[in-house]
C-alpha cells in the first residue's frame, strides 16, 4: 500500500503531457503482457507473429533497407494469394523458452506453427544461420522444403538472414504459381518507417524477455 501511494504521490507531480505519455506506455506494456497472462508459451515469435508478418532478432543490427524489402515483398505476397509469416532467428535467445530448437529450422517451423494455431494457420517460414523450416498449420510440406533445401544456408548474419528470406518468399511462392518481384525501396522515408519498426520489434522483445524472467523467478505458490 505504501509504495502504491508512492507512486500515485509522484505520478501526480507529473506535468499532463508526461501522463499521457506515461499512461500510454503503460496501457501497451498491459497489452503486450496480455499474453503471458492468458497463458504465452514463452516463445516471442509465437505472440508476434500473430498480428504481424515478420519476426526479427532484436538484439543485433539489421539493414533498414533490408528489412523494409522483405516487408513489402510480404505485402505483396498477401495481395497475390500468397499469405506468409516469416521468423527470422539469430540465436538461442530469439526462441525463448523453445531454445532447444535452435540450429533446428524445421522442427522449428512446425512448433511455432501449432503455436500460432489459434490465430494464424496459414504458411510459415523460418530462417535460422543454419537453413530454413517450413509448416502450414504446423505441418511439413515435403514440396517446399525440398524447395528450401536448394538454397544455401544464410549464416550467422541477420542481415544476409532478411536477404535469404527474401529469397526464400520468392522461391516457395514461385513453386505454387506466383510471380513475386524484388521489391526495390529507396528514401528516407523507409529508413524512418524502419527505424520506428525496428525499436517496436526491440520494445516488444524485452518486453516478452521481462515477463518471461518473472514468471521463470516469481513464487510458485502461496
Amino acid at each position: 500500500m505504501k509504495r502504491t501511494g508512492a507512486w500515485l504521490s509522484s505520478f501526480s507531480r507529473l506535468t499532463p503531457l508526461a501522463k499521457r505519455r506515461l499512461t500510454i506506455l503503460v496501457v501497451a506494456i498491459a497489452c503486450l503482457c496480455a499474453p503471458d497472462l492468458a497463458g504465452a508459451h514463452g516463445d516471442p515469435a509465437s505472440d508476434y507473429l500473430l498480428t504481424q508478418n515478420v519476426f526479427l532478432p532484436s538484439t543485433t543490427k539489421i539493414d533498414h533497407n533490408e528489412v523494409t524489402r522483405l516487408s513489402v515483398l510480404l505485402r505483396e505476397a498477401d495481395q497475390s494469394h500468397f499469405r506468409i509469416r516469416v521468423a527470422v532467428i539469430l540465436s538461442p535467445f530469439d526462441l525463448g523458452t523453445a531454445f532447444s530448437l535452435f540450429g533446428k529450422p524445421e522442427k522449428y517451423a512446425q512448433f511455432l506453427g501449432l503455436e500460432l494455431a489459434s490465430g494464424y494457420r496459414g504458411r510459415l517460414l523460418v530462417v535460422m544461420p543454419s537453413g530454413y523450416g517450413y509448416s502450414v498449420n504446423g505441418d511439413p510440406n515435403p514440396n517446399a522444403s525440398a524447395v528450401l533445401k536448394k538454397l544455401p544456408p544464410p549464416g550467422k548474419d541477420a542481415t544476409k538472414e532478411v536477404d535469404a528470406a527474401i529469397l526464400a518468399v520468392q522461391r516457395l511462392a514461385a513453386a505454387e504459381g506466383h510471380r513475386l518481384p524484388t521489391p526495390k525501396v529507396s528514401g528516407s522515408t523507409s529508413r524512418d518507417r524502419l527505424t520506428i519498426a525496428a525499436a517496436a520489434t526491440a520494445g516488444i522483445a524485452l518486453i516478452a524477455a521481462i515477463v518471461l524472467y518473472r514468471r521463470r523467478s516469481g513464487p510458485t505458490g502461496t
